[in-house]
């Protein structure tokens, strides 16, 4: 179990399994920059996290920006969207008459991808919930903005053992303060941490050969 101390952001896991780099450049370094993606899905989650949108649609509850941790994991963040379903075979909310099951619901600005990094996140979000709540959640949803609708995700074995494999990493790379080298892929174009880490140095470019090359760049012919 770990301390409130240690916890890890949940959102995290969805920037180390895209780039551990990335993640150690944001979380450990601190270190971040904005780009269109990025605003863009910050404008979603506000909008999903308003606190002022909660409803109440007959047996639905629906809970907006609900905070969550787990202490097996090490980790805490917030639920964009929490449903619960009234249900027999659910667990007790405060302030409601019978029980309820829950299924977190995440939400993201474009389509779903080719990798699991948006899987990984709403994975490790209903491990934080089953833990707060004492029960079992088969399943939740991501909602993608450009499709405008959502994607339902089994919460299998495989999968729960991943999170917690890949959050074990990170607080071994956050206890230890160690950012990874550049691995350089297609994907660091799109990565709006690339003009901090600058992927061009690689192993086979020294950061003195990569400064002296672009000083030369700006010299007048």
């Amino acid at each position: 179990m770990y301390d409130e101390d240690d916890f890890l952001q949940l959102s995290g896991i969805q920037h180390f399994a895209f780039c551990r780099r990335q993640w150690a450049l944001a979380y450990i370094e601190l270190q971040w920059q904005e780009n269109v993606r990025t605003v863009e899905g910050h404008l979603l989650h506000e909008n999903a996290h308003d606190s002022a949108l909660k409803e109440k649609r007959g047996d639905l509850i629906i809970v907006r920006g609900m905070p969550v941790h787990s202490r097996e994991i090490g980790i805490s963040g917030e639920c964009d969207v929490v449903e619960f379903h009234k249900s027999e075979d659910g667990v007790p909310v405060s302030g409601r008459e019978g029980k309820y099951r829950a299924v977190p619901v995440e939400y993201k600005r474009g389509k779903p991808k080719a990798n699991d990094v948006d899987v990984l996140q709403v994975a490790a979000q209903a491990l934080c919930l089953e833990e707060m709540l004492c029960c079992d959640i088969p399943c939740g949803y991501i909602y993608y903005g450009e499709r405008r609708r959502r994607e339902k995700i089994e919460f299998t074995d495989e999968l729960r053992k991943k999170v917690k494999d890949m959050f074990a990493e990170m607080h071994k790379f956050y206890d230890q303060r160690y950012t990874p080298k550049v691995k350089r892929t297609k994907s660091c174009n799109a990565c709006s941490l690339k003009d901090i880490c600058i992927p061009a140095l690689n192993k086979e470019i020294s950061v003195k050969n990569y400064i002296d090359r672009k000083m030369k760049e700006g010299e007048p012919d």
